[in-house]
């Protein structure tokens, strides 16, 4: 367990360190124009975050870290879903209809 202490530390160190992440683009950026190769970049991060925050509820999603095989078919789904129709919301809306179907039967 830990103390209140060190998690207010991690808490307040984790706040700085966000803070100080996004000031680096917007303050010292400022309106500044960024370089094309810069913005081809970051087009691609908001496409990056999803799967890196999913990837590991999908692999280990089972008991004791194994694999759950209703989130690898809806994790499926979801992709071959999004390629198909090129709609997030599309998308997201098969996955969730698939995992709720696979866990608690309904459909």
């Amino acid at each position: 367990m830990i103390d209140k202490t060190t998690l207010w530390i991690v808490i307040f160190a984790l706040g700085i360190g966000s803070f100080l992440l996004r000031f680096a683009f917007l303050g010292f950026v400022g309106d500044r124009p960024l370089p094309a190769w810069l913005v081809r970049h970051l087009r691609y991060t908001a496409v990056a975050i999803l799967p890196a925050l999913v990837a590991p509820l999908v692999v280990y999603s089972g008991e004791n870290g194994g694999i759950d095989p209703a989130r690898v078919a809806a994790a499926v789904v979801t992709l071959g879903v999004g390629i198909w129709t090129r709609n997030v919301f599309a998308a997201i809306a098969a996955g969730a209809f698939t995992l709720l179907g696979l866990v608690y039967g309904l459909g």
